[in-house]
């Protein structure tokens, strides 16, 4: 029998759950939401150190905001942000900015800070909300509600950014949101709670996660593919101890209904996922980002994810086609809104935030599915792609040729990446191939080899991708090559890289061998030991 606050807290949510379908019927509110929000956020912007320098103004029109205000990358605002560190006020946002997400991203050495005010706590507050009702109006109960929320984020023990009173704090933007809940959420939904939360070594927290939930009534889990399937194996491990082993995790909790997941393309791990889970258990995407939540399954995952609109982010879209990081300020009026995006066209999503990160290039691609209903699909990051002989594939073709052949064969893809091969640079002619790092799951019916991967993903390429059919046709890129790795051999470059846990995910390939040529290493180290 449920509590009075949790039958209160489940009728709440029923209501909510009415609401937020009515909403989400009404397609024709998202530009308009989007106006509201552009005017609110350019009339805070107004106030700081940065709208002033480019002339952002209450009642700027988006032309003008075009023309004055530049298209940036992390490297423009650093500057601005070591200010914030340092205590000043009014930089980027109105006030003072007491904590910075750590987002390290796919593809650079170092950690970036981004600002995490105040504003941005409220929007990662109600968009995460605001997704949950997503879920719920598509099933159509608020059954979620009625027990524990399991959310695998990261570790909530955040360093300090100086060395006076007033110094800021950093760390995963999902231990820095777990820190500011709301204190009913914390109370009534929130697992693993505060003292697992703060355990630094991800393995460590996921086997204490495991011991406490044990006997908890979880019905919703949150988190990467990759961290809900550690999950299912500490579980398992618990349960060998004295404990029959589960079937899945539903056996465990029962009233597990529902797995909500994003950060990476679950495509490799869907198939793994519904056998550890539960085939009755819902899948449930969305579309975060250190920056921001921009983006929630309202409908059947292959429609897209609806892009929230009414969430507190500005969105804007430059056209992939003209898109060049080291003329961003030129391209400044190249950007569409929402009112101007085009279905089947590939664009960098650019962002403005109640941060004070304005026009900010996150480097992610999008494409539109649907305008009338706003829903798109992530294609991968701008400066992950394989281009080197011109093919222009990008990291979600390979990911879905890498999971169609996998599927054929009923095998499972624990990680990969993938990287041009020169075969021959002679007469100012580059030609090659792609050379890919696969580590499968161990133990399947039918044995996995190289050439087999190779010739079925060349064929899964040419579909996918027009330009690398043509690449191939005529002969300038060859066939790819496939490296089959031991078990481990990608976790051992993560934990190398301090690259194990949130907010890190495996590069899926690069323009360049640095990851290539260092799994090399790695692989070979293995093999020996």
């Amino acid at each position: 029998m449920l509590s009075p606050t949790r039958s209160l807290l489940t009728v709440g949510a029923s209501f909510l759950t009415t609401r937020t379908a009515r909403k989400l019927r009404r397609a024709v509110d998202a530009v308009p939401a989007q106006k509201r929000t552009f005017t609110s956020l350019c009339t805070r912007l107004a106030e700081t150190a940065y709208g002033r320098t480019h002339g952002i103004t209450p009642d700027i029109t988006y032309a003008q905001f075009q023309a004055r205000v530049p298209l940036q990358t992390h490297e423009g605002f650093a500057p601005f942000i070591e200010r914030m560190q340092q205590g000043e006020t009014d930089v980027l946002w109105p006030g003072r900015c007491n904590f910075y997400a750590v987002s390290s991203g796919t593809n650079d050495a170092h950690p970036k800070y981004l600002p995490v005010t105040d504003d941005l706590l409220e929007h990662f507050r109600h968009a995460g909300r605001e997704s949950l009702l997503y879920y719920t109006a598509r099933v159509g109960h608020a059954g979620v509600f009625r027990g524990k929320q399991l959310l695998l984020g990261g570790c909530t023990t955040l360093s300090r950014l100086g060395e006076s009173k007033a110094a800021a704090y950093a760390g995963p933007i999902s231990g820095i949101t777990a820190l500011n809940l709301p204190g009913w959420v914390e109370k009534h939904l929130y697992e693993p709670g505060p003292e697992v939360a703060r355990i630094a070594d991800w393995s460590t927290r996921i086997t204490a996660i495991a011991e406490r939930t044990w006997h908890s009534d979880i019905t919703l889990i949150a988190g990467m593919p990759t961290w809900v399937i550690m999950l299912a194996e500490a579980i398992k491990a618990r349960a060998s101890h004295g404990h029959p082993v589960p079937a899945n995790l539903q056996s465990v909790w029962p009233n597990l209904e529902c797995f909500v997941h994003g950060g990476v393309p679950i495509g490799p791990y869907a198939d793994e996922l519904r056998t550890l889970i539960g085939p009755k258990v819902n899948f449930h995407e969305v579309y975060p980002a250190s920056e921001g939540f921009i983006a929630t399954q309202d409908t059947e995952s292959v429609f897209g994810l609806r892009l929230m609109t009414d969430a507190g982010l500005f969105f804007e879209f430059l056209p992939m086609q003209v898109h060049d990081e080291g003329k961003l300020a030129q391209l400044g009026q190249r950007t569409v809104t929402l009112e101007g995006v085009q279905v089947g066209v590939d664009y960098a999503l650019v962002l403005t935030t109640p941060a004070g990160l304005t026009r900010y290039v996150i480097g992610d691609v999008v494409r539109f599915l649907s305008t009338d209903i706003p829903r798109l699909v992530y294609l991968g990051r701008t400066a992950l792609q394989l281009n080197t002989f011109g093919e222009r594939v990008i990291e979600k073709e390979l990911t879905d040729a890498l999971v169609a052949v996998c599927q054929r064969h009923g095998w499972t893809t624990v990680n990969f990446h993938a990287a041009p091969f020169v075969n021959d640079s002679t007469a100012g002619l580059r030609r090659g191939s792609h050379e890919w790092w696969v580590e499968l799951k161990p133990y399947t019916a039918e044995t996995p080899t190289g050439p087999v991967i190779a010739l079925e993903l060349d064929v899964e390429l040419k579909r996918l991708n027009k330009v690398y059919e043509a690449k191939r046709k005529e002969g300038g890129l060859d066939a790819p090559l496939v490296k089959l790795v031991m078990p481990g051999v990608f976790e051992h470059w993560m934990r190398a890289k301090d690259k194990w846990g949130d907010p890190h995910k495996m590069p899926r390939c690069r323009s360049d061998r640095r990851i290539a040529d260092e799994l090399a290493q790695v692989a070979r180290f293995s093999s020996e030991a």
